[in-house]
């Protein structure tokens, strides 16, 4: 099994009350490529967006990603 990620990217900006027109603007993005990191529908994740998006949101990484490790199966003895 595997871990995983989540962006919380979206979840954050509406905490600090930032538009995704806004955010698109101040980070030179596209909405299509803002819609992808807020929805969680990337593949592999650009590292300098990641940093427009932290330098703009003054926020850390961990404040946009959150990883989740794989659960780990039952043996016989928990069940």
């Amino acid at each position: 099994m595997r871990g995983k990620i989540v962006l919380t990217l979206d979840d954050f900006r509406k905490e600090k009350g930032v538009s995704k027109y806004k955010l698109c603007r101040e980070c030179n993005l596209q909405q299509t490529q803002l819609n992808a990191y807020c929805n969680n529908s990337l593949q592999r994740v650009d590292l300098d967006v990641l940093t427009r998006i932290c330098d703009y949101l003054e926020c850390d990484l961990y404040d946009i990603l959150k990883y989740y490790p794989p659960e780990k199966e039952k043996s016989k003895d928990d069940r």
